[in-house]
């Protein structure tokens, strides 16, 4: 009985190889952040190793996606990364957004929230393990743009809209 299990189990694991996550792979760059906002090369390096796997529409893959489940999972955190903030997508938001998402990325990196505890595990992705300095940098950079953001638009069009409460009237 143990064996049949066993079998079983080893069956379906070559069988769900063959099903695989579609690829993050575009090479749109016609909304990416450096459109319209400066990126020097040393916070281009900082978001190349350490955010744009999961934050922009193009990841450089490990080998090990090309293990199911693994591709899954990784697919998933992807997904939702880019879900959250998308620098391949980011001149498209509102003026109101693209400072928010600015705002975000200075609180995650002062809080050592990214790059995700789990990219870096276990000796995974070493370059994403960010210094102090350039945290402090990717920080200053991100507020620097947003100082930008300020100078160049009403005050009220860099706030976010409120969203109503679930059932409210307003």
């Amino acid at each position: 009985m143990f064996k049949k299990i066993l079998l079983a189990l080893l069956a379906v694991l070559i069988a769900i190889q063959f099903i695989r996550p579609e690829k993050n792979f575009s090479d749109d760059q016609s909304l990416d952040i450096s459109t319209k906002y400066d990126v020097p090369a040393d916070v281009k390096h900082i978001l190349s190793v350490a955010c744009n796997d999961c934050h922009s529409n193009k990841t450089v893959y490990p080998w090990y996606y090309n293990i199911q489940p693994v591709a899954w999972w990784m697919n998933e955190h992807i997904e939702d990364g880019k879900r959250h903030l998308n620098f391949s997508t980011f001149a498209g938001l509102s003026i109101a957004r693209q400072n928010h998402k600015l705002e975000e990325t200075v609180e995650m990196v002062e809080d050592d929230a990214m790059p995700l505890g789990s990219y870096t595990a276990l000796g995974m992705h070493p370059e994403a393990r960010l210094s102090t300095a350039q945290r402090q940098r990717l920080i200053e950079w991100a507020k620097a743009q947003m100082d930008t953001l300020k100078a160049r638009y009403p005050a009220d069009s860099l706030i976010m809209p409120k969203r109503n409460p679930a059932g409210g009237n307003s």
